[in-house]
């Protein structure tokens, strides 16, 4: 199963919701309003920072340089992608104000999701079960002390999730590739990985790539998808999850030209 990582820093539980519903509400008059904005231990997914970047009106490559740091993790063959803390002494997330969240509308899923966890199984061939969702409770956040009840689609629905778990679907078909170690020998040194992780998590520069290259000569894209990819980053990030797969399988929907 693949979880949402949560701050590693406080202590927390976590219940198996199945048809019952939950109490939590966050707003700026709980205590505890912004507290799990600083010292956050986040990992961001590849839609997150496509987000986030068009949000800030930056490239890819600027807003990896700027706002977050990688390391090997959970998957000791790809690095993750974490969010990067201001350097202030609460360790603030950098786009924290004083009146909240400054991308509240482009928010992490992390962020977006809380306090519901959702558990994914790892397969890579698309057949997956049903999806699970846990409740996380932080010693930190009164949240669960406020009135509102929810259900599970109701709270994916207010915080518009929907788009969040497809995208999020295939990244861990992706990732779960990754976690066999397509590289070999040669680690973390092959030209491979640096591919997938531009594929995945640099979509200016992937995009160049495709357009720059003989990649359009090679494979068989129809001109409503190149089309698309100029204009969309979503679009494209799902057509560097192709290649990627492409690339270390053989197998997926990319084709090269007969």
């Amino acid at each position: 199963m693949e979880k949402i990582p949560q701050d590693n820093h406080m202590p927390f539980n976590r219940k198996l919701l199945e048809s019952e519903s939950f109490i939590f509400e966050c707003h700026p008059g709980t205590d505890c309003f912004t507290r799990c904005c600083r010292d956050a231990d986040m990992y961001l997914y590849p839609y997150d920072i496509i987000r986030l970047k068009s949000r800030l009106a930056l490239s890819s490559e600027q807003f990896l340089e700027q706002h977050t740091t990688t390391a090997f993790r959970d998957n000791p063959y790809f690095p993750s992608v974490m969010l990067k803390m201001s350097d202030k002494e609460d360790k603030s997330c950098p786009f924290l104000s004083s009146d909240g969240c400054r991308v509240y509308e482009d928010r992490p899923f992390s962020c977006r999701a809380y306090p519901l966890e959702r558990a994914v199984p790892r397969v890579a061939d698309g057949n997956r079960p049903k999806e699970m969702y846990f409740i996380v409770r932080h010693s930190h956040c009164h949240g669960h002390q406020e009135t509102h009840r929810w259900t599970v689609a109701e709270w994916l629905e207010d915080q518009q999730i929907k788009d969040y778990n497809e995208i999020n679907d295939r990244w861990v078909e992706i990732d779960t590739l990754f976690r066999h170690n397509p590289w070999g020998s040669e680690g973390p040194e092959n030209p491979k990985l640096k591919m997938a992780f531009m594929a995945c998590f640099n979509v200016d520069r992937l995009r160049t790539f495709i357009m720059e290259s003989s990649f359009l000569e090679r494979f068989d894209v129809t001109p409503g998808k190149i089309d698309k990819q100029r204009e969309s980053d979503t679009d494209l990030l799902k057509f560097g999850f192709d290649w990627v797969e492409f690339f270390l399988t053989g197998k997926g929907p990319l084709k090269i030209k007969s």
